[in-house]
């Protein structure tokens, strides 16, 4: 069973618009040395052309949607080298086979299917929370439309699904069924994150257990599917589930820094964005949680954009001061150390682990490199 329960942060840290969070010390020198860049790539590289070839089987027009959604193809169908995104989650699910002995080649159906499933995600999501840019591109529903967003969404949900099973082995329907387990979270954390927009209040234990689901359950399937591909036992797989759970907590907890004070250059997302679409982020909730007139001001500004006609059409200076607001009463700084401490919990999880030094120093720098990103 996931340890789904967080307390309080330990550690100070601040940081101003367009950087990233405190910088976490590498657990080891054998993590420090390890080059990030070239295991996200790895897993984009194992990945992709399997990937590929699971779209390829779509009917059109969803394959060629799914293309552009990808970044393989521009709104005109020609071929494009666009941003894939970060390939965080096939990263962790090739390495994850390697806890085993296996070759990372093991764990690709994993990560394939991690992939199609956290892109049916973005899909609906962007639809449902209106999000016009994605990596720095239109979204799909605005280009193709929100029919085309939702049925190819649907598709790529049912193809993950299929490319596990179709191994025929006891360890696909083992993995199959945790990433059913993984997607049900999901999207019990999209429609929490949902109904949030509409409440006035919501407690910071309400914004964890939301977020462990939205990105803390896909994150830990990603962590272990390699793993029950190449035959770990479930302790094994629970434990590398942990893993990816708080890395998940840390993960959003950075996203949620960066919805309010990333750079707009880095992100693909406009100013603010958050703000925008009146998200219960861990920063606002954090915020509104403590004592003081910074809080009490936050909260009345909030109640009153919930009945707003005009939020819409709000400037630059209006939401910079309600993340002026945020700032003073503390939950920019709240979500940082909070970002730490759930990375904390994650490398200690992997001490109860047997596997290779060099396995351990990879899923440690990958941790590393999720806390202290800046898109």
């Amino acid at each position: 069973m996931l340890d789904q329960h967080a307390a309080g942060p330990r550690t100070p840290g601040t940081a101003t618009r367009g950087e990233t969070v405190p910088t976490v010390p590498p657990a080891s020198k054998a993590a420090d040395a390890v080059d990030v860049t070239a295991l996200l790539e790895r897993g984009r590289t194992l990945t992709t052309p399997v990937l590929r070839a699971a779209i390829d089987r779509l009917a059109a027009p969803m394959d060629t949607v799914s293309a552009y959604h990808f970044g393989w193809i521009d709104a005109e169908g020609n071929p494009t080298a666009g941003d894939g995104g970060k390939a965080v989650r096939p990263a962790l699910a090739v390495l994850s086979a390697e806890v085993t002995g296996a070759e990372p080649e093991a764990g690709i159906p994993g990560a394939v299917a991690v992939e199609l499933v956290h892109n049916f995600s973005l899909l609906h999501d962007d639809l449902m929370d209106g999000d016009e840019q994605r990596r720095h591109r239109d979204t799909v529903w605005k280009v193709h439309g929100p029919a085309q967003a939702i049925l190819v969404g649907d598709a790529l949900f049912a193809l993950a699904n299929e490319v596990l099973l179709e191994l025929g082995t006891v360890e696909a329907g083992r993995a199959t069924r945790r990433l059913t387990s993984a997607t049900r979270a999901l999207i019990d954390g999209q429609a929490q994150d949902i109904s949030y927009e509409h409440r006035d209040r919501v407690s910071v234990e309400e914004c964890l257990e939301m977020e462990g689901n939205k990105t803390g359950a896909l994150l830990a399937c990603a962590s272990s599917i390699g793993a029950v591909l190449g035959g770990a036992d479930d302790r094994t797989a629970d434990t590398l589930e942990k893993y990816g759970y708080h890395l998940g907590l840390a993960f959003q907890a950075v996203d949620d820094l960066l919805g309010i004070w990333g750079d707009p250059v880095s992100t693909g997302k406009q100013t603010w964005s958050d703000l925008r679409q009146r998200k219960k982020s861990l920063p606002v909730v954090a915020a509104l949680a403590a004592d003081g007139p910074a809080a009490e001001r936050l909260g009345e500004i909030l109640a009153a954009d919930a009945k707003s006609s005009d939020f819409e059409n709000f400037s630059e200076e209006e939401f910079a001061a309600r993340a002026a607001l945020i700032e003073e009463a503390g939950g920019r700084d709240w979500t940082a150390r909070e970002a730490r401490r759930q990375h904390t919990i994650a490398i200690e999880a992997l001490d109860t682990i047997d596997m290779p030094d060099r396995v351990r120093a990879q899923f440690t720098a990958l941790a590393d490199f999720v806390v202290v990103r800046k898109r």
